[in-house]
């Protein structure tokens, strides 16, 4: 059962009973309405999940009922259907916010449809206070508290002038934010350029940064002068080399550089924006990156946390990429079945928000139904992995062998305690690096409570890293 309520508008009194009775049959809560009068006091005195409105209600115009949902019931989804259903008037429909333009006769399996959809528009706009979306419709982020954080700071930051350093794991959005921040700012119409510094070795990323000099002496501008005025993000800043990282903290203090093989210096008014797969505090003591950069470019770190620490919002974000992918392909997809939601839930994102956005888009074109179902979703997906069973498995193997060994010699027999810490220490280790430490998973993973596990670590002197990617 739906259990959405719906309100229908119609003068017709057979078309009212029939869309009565199919609604209801689908499981909907519907009232009757046979004039715009009718309606609007049914609006005044009740929330309704969807409003179906006949254009023409004797001579009053649906489009009464539609301006006013518009004003006072913002959140209801309004479908209009007409028995002269011209291109002009669904235009209208749906610029002035109509969900849907529908021609009569209207089959029973277009209007579910079609209802089916605004409800799930509806369900997706109550969380509305614990979503947030960016400029543009690009990116949304639900529940999860550190987002709701992150996003609290670009909103607050996107002003400034600071540089802004943004860290995560791949996928997790990282360009994304740079875009929001920029959107939010004062430089938006200005030019927003994206610098993959590790996909460019040193001598071609200084050239594309600062500029150079030509073989005729004439200046060949790099993507900071044409970024003038606005954002430029250096994604993967970690790979730059020291060299590299002089000429920009030059840029960060004194808004000035000169280009390759120039001595002039160079002005530019540009934000930058920097983002790291890696914890730079590692890569500052390894010296691999300068010190007094990461202390320049660290005022503003905006970390986003991976896909699978924030698992409330995978179903948002699902749902999200959903109807972005079908409003781009024309799909008629409105939501995902219990089992496909549940693999979506449980699968574990290594490449986090960009992974799951591919799966969704798959899972649409591909399949061939209204709702996507668990065989629409790609095979590492639907495959719920269980790396304890296989780390067990290897244990086992590794105990068939012994059992297959020749009898040992006496003296060569070990306390039982001793003998079984290697193998003890081995199995914990792969649980803790199939589950990327997380102690309560591999916990639960081995069959022990979290206290076991953190003394059987402590014995076992096993420590999670700590200089490891976000």
């Amino acid at each position: 059962m739906y259990n959405n309520s719906i309100l229908i508008a119609d003068d017709d009194e057979l078309v009212l009973e029939s869309l009565s009775d199919s609604l209801m049959y689908a499981g909907y809560r519907t009232t009757a309405a046979d004039s715009v009068s009718g309606a609007l006091d049914l609006l005044e005195k009740q929330n309704f999940d969807v409003v179906v409105t006949d254009l023409r209600l004797g001579l009053d115009s649906g489009f009464d009922i539609l301006r006013y949902c518009k004003k006072r019931r913002p959140e209801t989804a309004i479908i209009v259907i007409s028995g002269y259903g011209t291109a002009e008037l669904a235009l209208q429909a749906i610029r002035e916010g109509a969900f849907d333009f529908l021609v009569k006769p209207i089959l029973d399996n277009e209007l579910l449809l079609t209802i089916h959809r605004a409800a799930e528009k509806k369900k997706l706009a109550e969380n509305s206070e614990s979503i947030k979306i960016f400029p543009d419709g690009e990116w949304v982020v639900g529940k999860n508290d550190k987002m709701q954080r992150a996003f609290d700071v670009v909103q607050t930051i996107a002003n400034a002038q600071t540089p802004v350093l943004i860290t995560g794991e791949r996928g997790v959005g990282k360009s994304t934010i740079a875009r929001a921040i920029h959107r939010l700012s004062s430089r938006k119409d200005k030019p927003f350029i994206e610098i993959p510094c590790g996909a460019l070795s040193e001598s071609v990323l200084e050239k594309e940064l600062f500029g150079y000099v030509t073989d005729e002496s004439s200046l060949r501008i790099g993507k900071i002068q044409q970024a003038n005025g606005g954002t430029i993000l250096l994604d993967e800043i970690s790979t730059i080399s020291p060299a590299l990282q002089v000429k920009l903290l030059r840029l960060l203090q004194d808004s000035q550089f000169e280009p390759a093989g120039s001595s002039s210096p160079i002005s530019a008014d540009v934000r930058v924006i920097l983002a790291a797969n890696e914890n730079l505090y590692c890569a500052v003591q390894d010296g691999r990156f300068r010190q007094d950069l990461y202390y320049r470019i660290s005022v503003i770190n905006i970390d986003v946390p991976p896909l699978r620490e924030r698992v409330d919002d995978i179903p948002l974000l699902a749902q999200f990429f959903l109807r972005q992918t079908c409003q781009q392909t024309r799909r008629a997809v409105v939501g995902f079945s219990d089992a496909a939601m549940s693999a979506l839930t449980s699968y574990r994102w290594q490449g986090n928000v960009r992974e799951l956005q591919n799966a969704v888009e798959r899972a649409v074109l591909l399949g061939k139904s209204d709702i996507v179902t668990l065989e629409d979703l790609p095979n590492t997906v639907r495959t719920k992995p269980a790396p304890t069973q296989a780390i067990l498995s290897n244990s086992a193997a590794a105990n068939n062998e012994t059992n297959a060994s020749p009898v040992p010699d006496p003296s060569s027999i070990r306390l039982l305690k001793d003998a079984l810490e290697e193998p003890e220490r081995k199995i914990i280790l792969d649980a803790l690096r199939a589950f990327q430490w997380n102690r309560i998973e591999t916990a639960a993973a081995l069959g022990i409570n979290r206290t076991t596990l953190y003394k059987k670590m402590k014995r076992l002197n096993l420590e999670e890293p700590g200089c490891f990617g976000f």
